[in-house]
């Protein structure tokens, strides 16, 4: 299993009723095992998390089906990270 950075920067149509099912769905990932580390930054520009997935195509799968991303809210971007 590889690590991979999710960022989520908010869009102008950014919904703030989204961040619900967003939590819901990171809960997810953390009962999966797939989730390492998660939160918002401190500017209210977005956030970023921590997954691990076989491949980038898997990691991809994943966070771009965050709410954030499928309703328009944010602008995620999903990158290998070989963090130590």
């Amino acid at each position: 299993m590889s690590r991979y950075l999710v960022t989520a920067f908010r869009t102008p149509q950014f919904d703030p009723l989204v961040i619900d099912e967003h939590r819901a769905f990171l809960d997810n990932l953390r009962e999966q095992g797939k989730l390492e580390l998660a939160g918002p930054f401190t500017d209210q520009s977005g956030g970023a998390y921590l997954i691990k997935a076989e491949n980038l195509e898997e990691a991809e799968a994943l966070a771009f089906s965050d709410p954030v991303h499928t309703s328009k809210s944010s602008i995620v971007s999903v990158y290998e990270w070989n963090a130590k």
